[in-house]
């Protein structure tokens, strides 16, 4: 008697082959095969009722258990209605709110080119602020004898849809001079500062901080 069966015989066991259809060096083992199938007994097997309800008692203990039902209630999906009164001076006041927001925010875009002392920064700095209008530039940066000329060192944001660029920098008290580079090519003058020959056929601007603020010669 065989221990394991060829895979075509196990396909004659699960009904999907004949004993006609295997091989016929197989059809010794699919007979074998069968006659230990016709040897099982498959006779249904009934549970007694009294182990039946035994068992089905315990389910339902184990369902009712305080701890079960406070998982339940943990991980059970819920809808939950959320009631919000908003009333009308409340809702007022968040337009006039968001209004006065949009008004500052607008009052900033629309600032003229200039450059201004923000607020001392140390004893030796101020704070400064560099802005360019530039309309349909796609970067600006601004560098001078305070950043060695890098024009990579202080870049400009864009404020908005009008053109307008700024940043704020932290200058050393004294005379400087710089440019704006728009796009990394084009060196421009600041428009609102005077300006001085660069030696090369160009101009820089200059501004003078001094630690009452920064103005321009």
């Amino acid at each position: 008697m065989s221990d394991v069966f060829h895979p075509l015989v196990k396909g004659l066991l699960d009904g999907e082959a004949t004993l006609a259809e295997l091989p016929p060096e197989l059809r010794a083992e699919g007979e074998e095969a069968l006659q230990l199938l016709g040897l099982v007994d498959r006779a249904p097997v009934t549970l007694p009722a009294a182990l039946e309800s035994r068992v089905m008692a315990e389910v339902r203990r184990h369902a009712a258990s305080p701890l079960r039902r406070a998982w339940r209630r943990l991980v059970e999906p819920r809808e939950i209605e959320l009631r919000l009164r908003i009333r009308p001076w409340a809702a007022w006041g968040g337009a006039l709110a968001a209004a006065a927001g949009l008004a500052l925010l607008l009052a900033r875009v629309r600032e003229p080119p200039a450059v201004r002392a923000v607020q001392t920064a140390s004893r030796d700095s101020v704070y400064v602020r560099f802005v360019l209008f530039a309309p349909g530039a796609r970067r600006v940066s601004v560098a001078g004898t305070f950043n060695e000329w890098n024009a990579d060192a202080a870049p400009l944001v864009h404020a908005g849809r009008g053109g307008v660029w700024t940043v704020t920098l932290a200058l050393p008290v004294g005379q400087h001079q710089y440019a704006f580079i728009v796009d990394g090519e084009r060196w421009v003058a600041d428009p609102a500062a005077p300006a001085v020959d660069d030696g090369f056929g160009k101009r820089n601007s200059v501004i003078a901080v001094t630690a009452q603020g920064a103005r321009t010669l």
